[in-house]
């Protein structure tokens, strides 16, 4: 114990309450106070003996109280984000200040793809791990040299040094991590961690990393999970269903936030039926290519809701983005959900390549016709290190380079000639408008809580702060798409942190 670096590892509170990068596909402040957990962090947390993982935003801890918490150790380990990079840079500043002699490491996609610019930012950090990162940092806090870790990035005589990649983790070394909600049963409250449509507390994990989809948009499958798809044994997973019944009696369900947790038709029956016994309810990510025959085995095995990424309704635009499904695919599916009694999430993206106001209003019709229990409307954010990063950048349209607000709210940085990000904007505010001011959906959504006075209250909370985020959107529209603050831009150019 005494030969292992007293350790931290932080989802850092970039922005007032944001959705940082540790469980993050998409990381920003989302129109309602929402936070996944950092499940990334999770995982080295429980292979680090003495560790603490700190979650900032969900835990409500400010800059203050990280800087006085980081006084006491050794090692810190801090998972960062494109969004919240430079407001991170500046924050181990602060936290250097007050202990010198602090080691630190950045973790996440955004050192992953461009590792240099990472370590040049900031003298502050002492490496970047590219990839997987759980044996890497895990391998340093017990005293490993810096030379001899896979996938780590350093200075070294004034150069950068990148050492050989780290190879990806399959069934046998899945298996062998320590159980995520192990740590988070440790260091973490599960209250504190909210998703409007999930039922609360919940508690969520991984059962398998990667995915083989080729959404050009997608962050994970192209940085640090990629596309091969590694699982877990069932077994595996069974047992730590059973450990999360018994640690957290309070919790209302289990959200398997893979990737893609349908990608495989047989393992998903054969989880939902050793599932059965256990008497639980869970929700997970799917695509909408599985069949009525797996819908109903999950259904039976205790599945409640699905989050599934429709995109649009435009079929050319699904073709641009690679993904893998059609509109027939999608409505197929939600028909059998419906049978088998599987509630849906609908993921939704305004301003993908193809866009345009026709296809806008076709997407919000087709998503009207699907008539998903909830939905989530997103703008497109060409992310660092994917491939729409690539494409939009070529074809010259990230004319507008900011990713956030000073808040850490999405801005669209995406511009086509035919379609402003005002235009966009404008899509995702009546997006909202029109599927939700329907009779029968605000009445599916207050009848829920009708009966539960947490629910109640949980819903005055959420309604509220998106009625206050949607006035100022329809306010930026009818500015144009131009503000007054300061923006977070995509690391190359300036920017500036709410934190400040």
């Amino acid at each position: 114990m005494s030969d292992v670096m007293k350790t931290v590892l932080l989802n850092p509170p970039s922005f007032e309450n944001f959705d940082g990068g540790a469980s993050s596909r998409w990381p920003a402040t989302r129109e309602i106070e929402s936070y996944w957990y950092p499940v990334w962090l999770a995982y080295p947390a429980g292979l680090i003996p003495g560790s603490r993982l700190v979650d900032a935003s969900p835990h409500k801890i400010d800059w203050k109280q990280t800087i006085e918490i980081c006084k006491s150790y050794e090692f810190l380990v801090l998972y960062t984000s494109t969004v919240g990079f430079y407001s991170d840079i500046k924050l181990i500043r602060k936290i250097k200040e007050e202990n010198p002699g602090l080691k630190i490491a950045f973790v996440g996609p955004h050192g992953h793809i461009k590792p240099e610019e990472t370590l040049n930012a900031s003298t502050d950090i002492d490496f970047v791990v590219r990839g997987e990162f759980d044996h890497s940092v895990a391998e340093f806090a017990h005293g490993r040299p810096l030379e001899t870790i896979a996938g780590a990035c350093y200075r070294k005589d004034g150069k950068i040094v990148m050492n050989t990649p780290r190879p990806q983790l399959h069934t046998a070394e899945l298996d062998a991590l320590p159980y995520a909600t192990d740590t988070y049963k440790r260091d973490l409250q599960i209250e504190r961690y909210n998703v409007p449509f999930l039922l609360h507390p919940f508690v969520s994990f991984y059962t398998t990393r990667g995915c083989p989809a080729m959404c050009t948009f997608c962050m994970w499958p192209q940085t640090i999970s990629g596309h091969a798809w590694r699982t877990r044994s069932v077994d595996n997973v069974v047992q730590e269903v059973k450990n999360t019944l018994e640690y957290f009696p309070q919790m209302k369900e289990i959200f398997f936030d893979d990737d893609t947790f349908n990608i495989r038709r047989d393992r998903a029956i054969e989880l939902s039926q050793k599932f059965k016994p256990l008497k639980f309810q869970w929700s997970c990510t799917a695509r909408c290519h599985s069949k009525y025959e797996e819908l109903k085995a999950m259904a039976d095995g205790g599945a409640r809701l699905f989050i599934v990424g429709f995109e649009s309704g435009d079929a050319q635009i699904l073709k641009n983005i690679k993904k893998g499904a059609t509109i027939e695919m999608a409505r197929e599916f939600m028909k059998n959900c419906k049978k088998v009694g599987i509630k849906v999430h609908g993921d939704f993206i305004i301003g993908l390549p193809g866009e345009t106001k026709e296809t806008i209003n076709k997407t919000i019709d087709f998503a009207k016709e699907l008539d998903c229990e909830t939905i989530q409307v997103s703008l497109a954010h060409a992310m660092p290190g994917t491939e729409l990063h690539d494409q939009m950048s070529k074809d010259g349209f990230l004319r507008v380079e900011a990713l956030a607000d000073t808040g850490g709210h999405q801005l669209p940085h995406i511009e086509y000639p035919h379609l402003s990000k005002a235009d966009m904007m404008d899509g995702v505010n009546r997006f909202y408008d029109d599927y939700y001011f329907r009779p029968k959906v605000a009445w599916r959504i207050v009848r829920e809580a009708l009966w539960d006075s947490h629910e109640r209250k949980r819903l005055y909370h959420e309604a509220t702060s998106f009625l206050k985020l949607r006035a100022e959107r329809l306010k930026w529209v009818r500015q144009g798409g131009d503000i007054d603050k300061t923006i977070v831009s995509v690391p190359g150019s300036a920017s500036a942190s709410a934190n400040d």
